[in-house]
């Protein structure tokens, strides 16, 4: 099967970013555009808060999703993959599943973050959200344990 638009969402964090060089092999073989999604959760109106304060830190975290794509972009560029950055708002599972439908996806590439038993029973998974409501295929990548979430990753082996 060939793939044209490949699906990678991104929390900004080095495990979820553990999935990057899966993406790009899928888009290297079959000269697919990658298309780069974070997901910014609502932010909820907090009694005392004004809601100009609420917008500026819903802009101040689509930014920093901006400036934090920037870089991935740099690199995805580099390699000669067409690459395009999406930031929407919602929660995550659904947002997901939601812009692959609506956008014409082949492909959803994500990382699990490996948790089991009371925790994910507690807490959820989006990827098993995303696999569970997904109209198109779907690779789910088995994140390792990552010592330090701020650490740059190398995007280009897997398991770096």
């Amino acid at each position: 099967m060939t793939y044209r638009r490949i699906l990678l969402p991104l929390d900004g964090s080095a495990m979820a970013e553990q999935a990057l060089p899966h993406a790009i092999t899928q888009a290297q073989c079959c000269g697919a555009e990658l298309i780069l999604l974070r997901v910014v959760e609502s932010f909820p109106h907090v009694p005392g808060m004004s809601l100009a304060d609420v917008a500026t830190i819903r802009e101040r975290t689509e930014e920093w999703a901006r400036d934090y794509f920037k870089r991935i972009t740099a690199e995805l560029e580099g390699l000669g993959i067409p690459v395009q950055t999406v930031v929407v708002e919602g929660r995550p599972g659904p947002a997901i599943t939601q812009y692959a439908e609506d956008n014409q996806v082949d492909l959803l590439v994500l990382c699990s973050r490996g948790r089991s038993g009371l925790s994910r029973w507690l807490l959820g998974s989006v990827a098993d959200r995303v696999v569970r409501g997904a109209t198109v295929p779907v690779l789910l990548v088995r994140a390792q344990k990552v010592d330090d979430e701020n650490q740059p990753q190398d995007i280009l082996e897997p398991g770096s």
